[in-house]
């Protein structure tokens, strides 16, 4: 390697992905290589008996990120990890959150980490304390993870992106539907609650370009694509005219209907059920931010070319 490309290499920014072979955490890899980082991702001896991630760790090696082995319950080879980057960016499992805990005790001893990322994604915790049961434990794990870091004195970003695509948009938010419904569909209230709805690969993006901003340092960063920021109904407006015919509706108007159901559910729907109910009955997602306590990707990145609710839907007319 001649000397300039040497120099160059070691000025690029160092970022450790932790969670890289998850839903999110893939995308987020692939975004950290887009924008040219130098990338890390931290594995577990335990990926090697999972032959779709041990896969991936591969692909995502030959495009160029770098492996380094560790877990949360290896505090040395955490610390050792994070000696090695700048940047930490976490995309554990909603069930996982508290690990996090670990790993901010070894971002202490580092001592090193310009920026933690930790994983969130989703509604804003600290705007959700009436969020109902069982819903509201991923808010107060997430809500415990930003004390400790500010406490710790930690410079973090908050990314809260909203309704993921791939999870809402694809199946018009009904539940357990991840493609659009082409003859009926559930409409929750009147379908009137402004919503944000976020491409996967637009989260990684915004994300990754913040690690790397100062402006974005001790910010929540809200992904709001403003053509995204739409209520079901207008959801389905986009939908029905790529379709080029109108759906059957039917309006569950009452909360107390949409909630009854919930203890027929396993787990892990009921969290679901309850967090529509948030955001389809409650509108938790209608508000504007609070400035200059937190950020929107708009203001920062407003030339970022995102996916559109359209242009995402348009994905799914075959013909």
């Amino acid at each position: 390697m001649e000397m300039d490309e040497r120099k160059e290499e070691e000025k690029k920014m160092k970022i450790l992905i932790i969670g890289g072979c998850g839903y999110i955490g893939r995308k987020l890899v692939k975004a950290s290589l887009a924008l040219n980082y130098q990338t890390y991702i931290l594995y577990r001896p335990q990926n090697a008996s999972s032959r779709e991630k041990s896969q991936l760790l591969m692909e995502f090696k030959i495009m160029g990120a770098l492996l380094l082995q560790g877990s949360f319950d290896n505090h040395e080879s955490l610390v050792s990890a994070l000696r090695q980057v700048d940047v930490v960016v976490c995309s554990v499992a909603s069930d996982q959150i508290l690990q996090q805990l670990k790993l901010i005790q070894a971002i202490k001893e580092a001592g090193n980490i310009k920026r933690y990322i930790p994983s969130e994604f989703g509604m804003d915790a600290d705007r959700m304390p009436h969020a109902i049961p069982p819903g509201n434990q991923i808010f107060i794990d997430k809500c415990v993870i930003r004390r400790t870091l500010e406490e710790a004195k930690i410079p973090f970003t908050y990314v809260s992106a909203n309704c993921f695509a791939g999870i809402f948009l694809a199946g018009l938010a009904q539940l357990g539907t991840f493609m659009p419904p082409t003859n009926h569909i559930t409409i929750y209230g009147n379908g009137d609650k402004k919503c944000i709805w976020v491409a996967e690969e637009d989260v990684a993006m915004y994300t990754m370009m913040a690690a790397n901003d100062h402006r974005a340092e001790n910010k929540v960063l809200y992904v709001r694509p403003p053509a995204n920021i739409l209520t079901q109904m207008e959801v389905v407006n986009i939908w029905e005219k790529l379709l080029g015919k109108v759906l059957d509706k039917t309006f569950i108007l009452s909360p107390q209907d949409w909630l009854s159901k919930m203890d027929k559910y396993p787990l892990f729907e009921q969290i679901a059920v309850a967090h529509f109910y948030q955001i389809y009955y409650c509108g938790d997602l209608d508000f504007e931010p609070e400035k200059p306590y937190s950020l929107e990707t708009n203001d920062l990145y407003p030339e970022y070319k995102y996916v559109s609710a359209e242009e995402y839907l348009r994905r799914f007319i075959f013909i």
